[in-house]
Order: structure tokens, then C-alpha cells, then sequence
């Protein structure tokens, strides 16, 4: 692991794995760099250099100012900087919505894959203010009770699913991912419409889509992919339930950096 730092001086937490040329992954909400280590090793296999960080406020990166998507957008460029010349930018889910954002505020990258970003388009927005209500119960000491409400109103999982997880093992540890709900939530609603800025970027583009996720989701990438007619829109068979195939995603993004 190393840290590097950020604008504001935040020390963000960055992984590397592999040799070859510098691929950055950005994952979605309520995750972690490891949690892409599966990805990062399928990507090292194919001949790539897979940089994995932790975004703002999760794992061992720090977060010391009022969250703003700049800050984000930022960090990013922190890593891509470390990462070398040439860098490739892969996210998924917010992670994309992340790095297309990003690409439209300049922070250079070679290529770029969007992996089921979840655009809205201005359609079935969470309440204006959720972002404040995540903040207060942040603040008040309960990141489980913002990890719940983000599930419930900005991803818009079903009850049961969420009384399910949140008996799980697994919630004490997204539990501690409470304050990142505010970043995925002023991003995603700041980029809701991608703007002629991010549609505009001029490195290659590849969207990629599983063929069994939500349809939210599907529909997004498909009305993306046609207000940006330069890119590339591939229908990735092996990623299902919202989820990046390791080794598909790695052929796939590969197949493109080193031809």
C-alpha cells in the first residue's frame, strides 16, 4: 500500500498489482479496494499494471473536509498522476459515474471503461435531501443507520433484502462506510445528466453492460452509449447481478490497452 496525497493534502490509499500498462479501477458504493482485489489480480494475469484505491472516507484512505464530488474528482487525479503516463480509468457503478465525471473535468487518462454506471438522467431522483439526513446520522455517531437509508432510497433495494444484509456478518463492516454515502450521493446526483463536458471527452470510450442486472442500469448504459455515438457499448455476458467479471472485464480491457 501507499499513500499518496490528494489537493487537499487527504492521504488516499493506493494498491498496485501486475506490470505492464497502468489500468485504474474505481469501484461503486459501500466498497473498498479490497474489494476489487479479485479484479486487480485477473487484470495483473492479463499483462496489465491494476492500480486499486480507496476512495475518500473508506478503508484506509482519509477524508478531513465537507464532501463535495471536486474532492473526488481530485483524488482521482492524484492516482492517475502516480499511476504514470498513459493511464487507463475502468469504474463501475458510481465508480464510473466517478470517472466519467472526472474525464470531463480534465484528469488525463488513455482510455476509458464504464462499467453499468447508474445515470439517472434527471428520473426517479432520491429526495432533494437525503444528502443532509446522511449527514446528521453520520454526524450523530450511527454510519449503519446512513449505510440503510442510502440502501433504501438511493439504491432502492427492497425491505427484506436490506433486513437480510443487515443481519449478516457483513454489515459491520460496510457499517463503517456510512460517511461514504454522502460522496456516491452529491455525485450521483451532481452527474445524474451526464453533462456536454463528460460526453464530450475525447479518449476512447467503452461501456460495458452485464446482461442480467437492473434495468435501471441497462438503460442507462444504452442511453449513454447514444448520446456518445464515438463509443464503443459491449454486452458483457459473464457479469451478472451488478457485478464486474474478473477475467471477462480483464480479456476485454486488455484486448484494447494492448492491442
Amino acid at each position: 500500500m501507499e499513500l499518496i496525497a490528494s489537493a487537499d493534502g487527504t492521504l488516499i490509499a493506493m494498491h498496485e498489482v501486475g506490470a505492464g500498462p497502468a489500468v485504474v479501477i474505481i469501484n461503486g458504493a459501500l466498497s473498498t479496494a479490497r474489494d476489487a482485489a479479485e479484479i486487480a489480480r485477473a487484470f495483473a494475469d492479463a499483462g496489465l499494471r491494476a492500480i486499486t484505491y480507496d476512495r475518500r472516507a473508506r478503508g484506509d484512505s482519509g477524508d478531513n473536509t465537507p464532501a463535495a464530488p471536486e474532492r473526488e474528482v481530485e483524488d482521482l487525479a492524484a492516482i492517475v498522476a502516480a499511476s504514470g503516463p498513459d493511464t487507463a480509468v475502468i469504474g463501475h457503478s458510481s465508480g464510473a459515474v466517478l470517472a466519467l465525471f472526472a474525464a470531463g473535468q480534465g484528469v488525463p487518462m488513455s482510455r476509458l471503461f464504464l462499467s453499468e454506471p447508474p445515470f439517472r438522467f434527471g428520473e426517479g431522483e432520491p429526495a432533494a435531501d437525503l444528502e443532509d439526513r446522511l449527514q446528521v446520522l453520520v454526524d450523530d455517531g450511527h454510519p449503519e443507520e446512513a449505510v440503510v437509508l442510502f440502501q433504501r432510497e438511493a439504491v432502492g433495494l427492497p425491505e427484506p433484502f436490506i433486513e437480510q444484509f443487515r443481519a449478516s456478518p457483513a454489515f459491520a463492516q460496510i457499517a463503517r462506510l456510512g460517511r461514504s454515502t454522502i460522496y456516491d450521493t452529491l455525485l450521483t446526483r451532481r452527474a445524474s445528466t451526464p453533462s456536454r463536458e463528460m460526453l464530450e471527452v475525447r479518449m476512447p470510450v467503452t461501456i460495458l453492460c452485464g446482461v442480467e442486472t437492473m434495468p435501471i442500469l441497462t438503460n442507462a448504459a444504452y442511453r449513454l452509449a447514444e448520446l456518445m455515438p464515438d463509443a464503443e457499448l459491449l454486452q458483457v455476458s459473464e457479469s451478472v447481478g451488478h457485478r464486474m467479471d474478473p477475467e471477462a472485464s480483464a480479456r476485454i480491457v486488455a484486448a484494447r490497452i494492448t492491442g
